[in-house]
């Protein structure tokens, strides 16, 4: 039998730290290799676990953040468009012709003629002298007011002469209701002294005389040629020049520019009575803050419709006069008048 040779010493120190080493180390290598490694993936699958659950709790989040800007961008046009809402404009029209216009203008003139076939002037006056006097006094005030202060002062003073032979004072106290009394009562003496020095007493039938009387312009020489004289004219006072430029018929301001390019468009026959159904539907419907236009009998045939309440209940509220169920202007309303006349002014209260 053959004995095993003997390792060298050297080899067996080699060995034996290798031994020891491996004994020092030993748990540790096992560890990597069997325990700790499934403890290191537990741990890891949590990380990972915590960290999709935070992804999921950021994207939440987000989603959430997302929903809430959509809420509020869509919440955004609503509230935009509330807001907008109650300014109502017309839809916008294609240009229009000439001729167009003058067609549609002279049916608007027919459609008001049906509207108010009692369409008049609503001062009220027996003679050219007290409608001549009555224009004159409405300026700056209504024709209510003036037909209220009128009978009192055609009572003291109801011929030229008379008015002229006034003590301005008295005339003054006389007219002070309608307002600007000093100066309205310096153009009725001067007038009056006029009719009376260059025309005998008489209110003469030309507009080229009448606006030579001291505070009779064109608008008062029309009014009084048209329902005194039967002589065709044009009033245009601040309700037919809005309703001119609302309904496309002019876009001048002054009142003579306004009456030049009115009356190219209709024929003279119709100027008077014209006049007459403009003002009234001035007075009544279209006014010149809150134009009721959802109770206006024209509304399709004008380019400003809109710029009014467009809501027929509401727009029957804005209505005035005989069409809203109150007295008109007149105290002496014409037979054919629908409507209620006016009150006459109430007595001054004695001072107790």
């Amino acid at each position: 039998m053959n004995a095993t040779p003997e390792k060298p010493a050297a080899t067996k120190k080699a060995v034996t730290k290798k031994a020891t080493a491996a004994a020092e180390q030993g748990p540790a290598k096992k560890t990597a290799a069997g325990k700790t490694a499934p403890a290191k993936t537990a741990t890891a699958k949590t990380a990972t676990a915590k960290t999709a659950t935070a992804k999921t709790a950021t994207a939440k989040t987000a989603t959430a953040k997302t929903a809430t800007a959509k809420t509020a961008t869509a919440k955004a046009p609503a509230k935009t468009a509330a807001a907008k809402a109650p300014a109502k404009k017309a839809p916008a029209r294609k240009p229009e012709s000439r001729v167009a216009m003058v067609r549609r203008a002279r049916r608007i003139n027919r459609e008001l003629a049906e509207l108010y076939p009692y369409a008049h002037p609503e001062l009220d006056f027996t003679n050219p002298f007290e409608l001549l006097v009555a224009t004159v006094l409405s300026a700056q005030t209504t024709d209510l007011r003036v037909n209220q202060t009128t009978p009192r002062l055609f009572a003291v003073c109801p011929t030229p002469e008379d008015m002229a032979a006034m003590p301005p004072e008295k005339l003054e106290e006389l007219i002070r209701p309608t307002g600007f009394f000093r100066a309205k009562t310096k153009s009725l003496i001067g007038l009056s002294a006029a009719l009376r020095d260059r025309f005998g007493g008489e209110v003469p039938g030309r507009l080229e005389d009448l606006v030579t009387l001291p505070g009779v312009g064109r608008k008062t020489a029309n009014v009084v040629l048209g329902n005194a004289f039967g002589v065709p004219g044009i009033t245009v006072d601040t309700h037919f020049g809005r309703l001119a430029r609302r309904f496309g018929w002019t876009t001048a301001e002054d009142a003579e520019k306004v009456e030049a390019d009115v009356a190219e468009i209709f024929p003279k026959s119709e100027w008077t009575m014209l006049s007459h159904r403009v003002v009234f539907h001035g007075r009544r419907v279209c006014h010149s803050r809150k134009p009721a236009c959802g109770a206006c009998a024209i509304a399709p045939l004008c380019p400003a419709y809109g710029e009014g309440e467009t809501d027929p209940e509401k727009a029957r509220k804005l209505l005035k006069y005989e069409l809203g169920g109150q007295p008109g202007q007149r105290l002496r309303p014409p037979a054919d008048y629908p409507g209620r006349p006016a009150p006459p002014m109430a007595p001054p209260v004695a001072a107790s």
